[in-house]
């Protein structure tokens, strides 16, 4: 727990943090006009790294609450380290929504100025009592008290539907959209919770090998070969759920025919196919095979793959809809605001604007992440090795109750 590796990765993202921090304080002196956001593409990276972390959140904690509710007592194995990412995942999602915000002075107007017909507003309160439920399955997971296993379950039956309602509430904030077509979809929820299962587990994976490769924590490669089993279906109803979409786009005669053809071919199509390919045909095609799910490196593989392939996913489905106007034969939009993306002037008869993250949402986005890393790396030190003391502890004792 204190090797010299250890020792540098606290260092380097330590630094990252430190850098990250500095770039948000200067994003603060110039305001929102340092990022690459406009009035036509009015959310970006931070958005988009969000989504990403509240599926990847989700996802943890489904399978942690999952043991207790469907009573899958391997899962129970894995339960505490899904936890743990679950909530620095979350935490991380919640940090770039007030990074998002532009000034966190403004942060009083999320409860002076609630609206409770939003789904923003929704987001806000099922956030807070998504991350308040994994606090309260820390406290009980950790605790040495005899009824700690009864609380455990209790607080499951609550934290199993919160995690799936935490993002299907992120999708409607897209899928209500009246006026962007590429979001207004009754699927997006469903296609959202799945996605957050592919990842989330997937990034569970990640950890439990690292975990087991640094000796912090041990997971029997039977239990790893089961959750990829398992990955493999939550891939397999995705890929279903995107064709469903794509499919409905793209009949003849559909409204989102211009859509699909920004998707497959546009500015966001290197996005959507990395997720078609690394998010889906490539995993899967490892996954199904149960002889591939014995091999510990091809899981890793599969499951880096799916990571990065939902990440593509958010992108696309992001700005897909950004770069198609959502009102024609207007005046147009000022396509200012952003003093750095837009610094040569302004087109007030453009009526979509064009958007690249500049160095300063990069450095903050990297910033965050390795905040989020550093405190999962805390809690890991910190709760990881109680747990194992006392599943050892407990092992004899199973044994002479045996014999």
């Amino acid at each position: 727990m204190t090797s010299g590796k250890t020792k540098i990765a606290y260092a380097v993202l330590g630094i990252l943090t430190v850098a990250g921090i500095a770039a948000w304080i200067y994003q603060l002196m110039g305001g929102l006009g340092v990022t690459g956001m406009n009035n036509g593409t009015s959310w970006g990276l931070y958005i988009g790294c969000f989504m990403f972390f509240v599926g990847l959140s989700a996802g943890g904690l489904i399978v942690a609450s999952s043991a207790s509710v469907f009573h899958v007592a391997e899962y129970k194995k894995v339960a505490l380290p899904a936890v743990i990412l679950s909530t620095a995942c979350i935490c991380v999602a919640g940090i770039f929504v007030l990074v998002d915000l532009g000034g966190i002075q403004r942060v009083w107007r999320i409860i002076t100025g609630f609206n409770p017909t939003s789904p923003l507003c929704w987001d806000i309160c099922v956030i807070c009592l998504y991350l308040v439920i994994n606090i309260i399955y820390l406290v009980f997971m950790t605790s040495n008290k005899d009824d700690a296993d009864r609380k455990v379950a209790i607080v499951s039956r609550f934290a199993l539907p919160v995690a799936i309602l935490v993002h299907s509430v992120t999708a409607w904030i897209f899928g209500l959209q009246l006026s962007r077509e590429g979001w207004y979809s009754a699927i997006m929820a469903p296609l959202f919770v799945v996605s957050a299962m592919d990842s989330g587990l997937a990034l569970l994976m990640l950890v439990l090998g690292g975990l087991n490769k640094s000796g912090w924590f041990k997971t029997e490669k039977k239990l790893m070969s089961s959750l990829a089993g398992l990955l493999a279906t939550c891939v397999a109803i995705d890929a279903f759920l995107v064709g469903c979409e794509v499919l409905t786009m793209a009949y003849p005669g559909a409204a989102g025919a211009e859509t699909l053809a920004v998707m497959t071919s546009g500015v966001t199509a290197p996005f959507f196919w990395a997720e078609i390919a690394l998010g889906l045909l490539i995993p899967f095609c490892i996954l199904v095979f149960a002889r591939n799910r014995e091999n510990m490196g091809l899981v890793m593989l599969a499951s880096a793959c799916i990571v990065i392939g939902v990440f593509c996913k958010r992108i696309w489905l992001l700005f897909t809809s950004f770069f198609m106007p959502n009102v024609y034969g207007a005046p147009g939009i000022i396509s200012g605001s952003s003093a750095s993306a837009h610094a040569t002037g302004m087109d007030v008869w453009a009526v979509v604007g064009t958007y690249a993250p500049t160095w300063v949402e990069i450095v903050i986005v990297i910033g965050v992440i390795s905040l989020g890393a550093l405190a999962f790396m805390v809690m890991c030190q910190k709760l990881l090795p109680a747990a194992k003391k006392e599943q050892s502890s407990d092992a004899p004792a199973a044994e002479g109750a045996a014999a």
